[in-house]
């Protein structure tokens, strides 16, 4: 397998924030356009969507020809992807707009642009970012491991479909419930020491949590999936119904905790 780590990567380190800071920019530019001439939520949803959708797909069709694409909006009809991508070795996974309930009840700030590329199924490079937050984060420049958390841990749970997950782990380690809303905020939440723990359950696709990831593990955060099993990516079906990015103090715990979890 390809080291995800080699220097050889540089450059997509580099392009991926590159391309999620443009779209965020046209992102965070287009919807105060929409709302200034005022535009419905659905419209605000659409066109990020595919405005968002189309930037990224060019851009990555001409800076990685070769290479393999799974976008949310695009799926697998984009580039050399098509159902191609499975072959490939190097495939980027993208979620132009992350969180479109957010994205179109402005002033919201948690919502994301996710670009990430995963080399034989592992994230290698990652970047989220947070428009309306005027952040990035990258496997480029790894945020610091948030200092140890408190003695009552903050654990994320979903502001609109709060998982079970959530609310039992909070309740078995003793944490508090912290509701927040695209899956890239809540892992930068976690990145930024803003929350200890992100457990979901009950559905996601590869798009939701491969960025993220990249970024989380780049900062030295736990991440797997709810089991403890590792994170694979470039699959058939990209349905990864769940996911856990817990800070490392709290790994033992938590999966301890999860292991009498009955979803």
């Amino acid at each position: 397998m390809t080291d995800p780590s080699s220097t050889d990567l540089a450059a997509d380190h580099r392009l991926a924030v590159d391309l999620a800071t443009e779209a965020g920019e046209l992102l965070m530019a287009l919807r105060e356009e929409l709302v200034a001439a005022g535009a419905s939520a659905g419209e605000l949803k659409e066109q990020g969507d595919r405005r968002a959708n189309d930037l990224l797909m060019q851009r990555l069709v001409v800076a990685r020809p070769a290479d393999g694409i799974l976008s949310e909006e695009g799926a697998d009809g984009q580039g050399p992807s098509d159902t191609g991508r499975l072959s490939l070795s190097r495939v980027w996974i993208v979620d132009p707009l992350d969180g479109t309930r957010e994205y179109s009840e402005p002033p919201r700030e948690d919502w994301a642009v996710h670009v990430a590329l995963v080399v034989d199924g592992r994230p290698a490079v990652g970047a989220v970012a947070l428009p309306a937050q005027g952040r990035v984060l990258s496997t480029s420049n790894p945020e610091p491991l948030p200092p140890a958390p408190p003695s009552r841990p903050r654990v994320i749970v979903s502001r609109s479909r709060p998982p079970a997950v959530a609310t039992f782990l909070a309740e078995a380690i003793g944490g508090d419930l912290v509701e927040m809303g695209s899956a890239g905020a809540k892992a930068a939440a976690v990145v930024l020491g803003r929350a200890d723990v992100y457990p979901h359950s009950g559905g996601q696709y590869e798009w939701d949590s491969c960025a993220p990831v990249a970024a989380a593990a780049a900062a030295g955060l736990w991440t797997s999936r709810l089991d403890g099993s590792d994170l694979v990516y470039n699959n058939a079906d990209p349905y990864l119904p769940d996911l856990l990015v817990c800070h490392p103090a709290l790994v033992d715990q938590v999966r301890t905790a999860l292991a009498s979890f009955e979803a």
